[in-house]
């Protein structure tokens, strides 16, 4: 699948200034959207809800649990890089699954072991992962190491890593313990049906994507545009992290 996506990487560069823009473009749109979508970042109405109920609520746990995930970019960008080569459904259940696992048992592992991390830290490794999976989505580590890091292993690395992240903010609102772990549970669910709601329509737009000649004109550009995206987001939280000392 590399070998012939670098085969087609003559097609972009093609037209370089057309290619250059439209990666101006979505960093600019990231930009102007980061502020309103922190990594993790909970809403000030649901901090408030949180940190003042108590009990088992299940359906408002799940609700946000799902808003968390659809808003939560620094996530569907990672994704979005997992499957972006991806055309079996079979594959993508497979990727998918490994990353759910993976956010599933850090985030509730986290929350009841009250495993603290700075948040700062652990976006900024987000962000790494996005640049990450664009880096190997362009075929570097190939090319650089002449080596193919197992993907499924990274896939579910990283998805422990996103959970850590979720779960330091959880801890930060302090959630009552009364109905703690239903009320986490329910928080999972909600996080992996906005999840499979976010990535049902990103492989719809990639699927009418695929069928057209630009897929592989453009594919080179999308997956820079990606690392560039991750690269901003590591900058993000690490001055964050620096500013915050």
């Amino acid at each position: 699948m590399h070998s012939l996506f670098i085969s087609a990487l003559g097609a972009s560069a093609v037209r370089p200034h057309r290619s250059l823009a439209l990666v101006l473009l979505f960093m600019a749109l990231l930009v102007l959207g980061m502020p309103e979508a922190l990594a993790h970042a909970v809403a000030e109405g649901d901090k408030g809800f949180i940190q003042e109920s108590a009990g088992v609520m299940v359906m408002p746990f799940i609700y946000m649990g799902a808003k968390h995930m659809i808003t939560g970019y620094d996530h569907l960008l990672f994704l979005l890089g997992v499957i972006f080569f991806l055309y079996r459904l079979r594959d993508v259940a497979l990727y998918v699954s490994l990353f759910a696992v993976g956010h599933t048992v850090t985030l509730l592992f986290g929350v009841l072991a009250e495993i603290s991390i700075s948040a700062y830290v652990i976006d900024a490794i987000i962000g790494f992962s996005v640049v990450y999976k664009a880096l190997d989505n362009l075929g570097a580590f190939q090319r650089w190491f002449g080596y193919q890091p197992d993907t499924r292993t990274a896939t579910l690395i990283f998805g422990l890593l996103h959970g850590f992240g979720l779960a330091s903010k959880i801890q930060e609102y302090e959630i009552s313990a009364d109905g703690l772990i239903p009320n986490l549970l329910a928080f999972n669910v909600g996080v992996e049906i906005g999840q499979l709601l976010a990535l049902g329509s990103i492989l719809i737009l990639m699927g009418y994507w695929r069928r057209t000649a630009s897929f592989w004109r453009h594919a080179y550009t999308a997956n820079v545009a990606l690392m560039s995206a991750g690269f901003l987001l590591m900058g993000y939280q690490l001055t964050g992290l620096i500013v915050s000392q």
